[in-house]
């Protein structure tokens, strides 16, 4: 279980003061649930999104894993934890161009060790099948349609079985059948990993399908009928 407790996070405005994006927010998302967190532009949904992925660090307040604090690790013990225990896909799929589908893949893998073992590499075959990717382990990204890189980053960030699954915008930079198509793929993915998928949207086609639904606004989340 993933847990939020009195998370505070402010920043310095140009004029000097101290705007607060997220005021004491605790929330609690329970192995294999989904949540969907809206509001509008500004009020800190990516932030918080990066506090989950222990990519930035709180003013107060702690995320806790199964009852383990998150920032009271170290550097590299939190790059560790961000690749084994944590999934990002962004709006924009950030694969590198250089590498083709399946080298961007496994990334993660060779990022924690020294060679890719069969392991992974079957189970990097098994999500492109799941993902309908197969046949395009070796295209490179710019010879990839939108919502093929969108899969394939999805895939990575599963790579290592992560217990979290975080999604920036996921459907953001896609058409509406692509968009369909991948939030039913996350959801399914969800289920079937038992993965907890909290994804931030502006779109509510996308939050709808979803167990849960918080709006964020001026620093507080509300839960809303999903």
């Amino acid at each position: 279980m993933l847990e939020i407790k009195t998370l505070t996070k402010s920043f310095q405005s140009g004029s000097g003061a101290r705007r607060v994006i997220l005021d004491e927010l605790s929330l609690s998302v329970q192995d294999g649930e989904s949540v969907a967190i809206v509001g509008p532009s500004g009020s800190g949904k990516t932030t918080l999104l990066n506090m989950l992925g222990a990519l930035d660090r709180p003013d107060r307040g702690d995320v806790l894993l199964n009852g383990e604090s998150v920032f009271s690790k170290n550097e590299k013990q939190l790059a560790e934890f961000r690749n084994r225990s944590i999934g990002f896909v962004f709006q924009l799929h950030h694969l590198l161009p250089q590498l083709n589908l399946m080298e961007n893949i496994l990334l993660p893998v060779v990022a924690q060790q020294s060679a890719v073992d069969a392991a992974s590499r079957e189970r990097a075959e098994k999500l492109t099948r799941k993902l309908g990717i197969t046949g395009l382990q070796n295209q490179r990204p710019g010879q990839l349609s939108g919502g093929e890189c969108q899969r394939t980053a999805v895939a990575r960030a599963l790579i290592n079985q992560p217990r979290i699954l975080l999604a920036d915008e996921p459907t953001g930079a896609l058409d509406q059948q692509s968009s369909t198509q991948l939030a039913d793929l996350l959801l399914q993915l969800n289920r079937e990993e038992n993965t907890s998928l909290i994804v931030v949207t502006h779109s509510m086609a996308l939050a709808s399908k979803m167990d849960k639904i918080y709006q964020l606004e001026n620093g507080k989340l509300q839960l809303t009928e999903a």
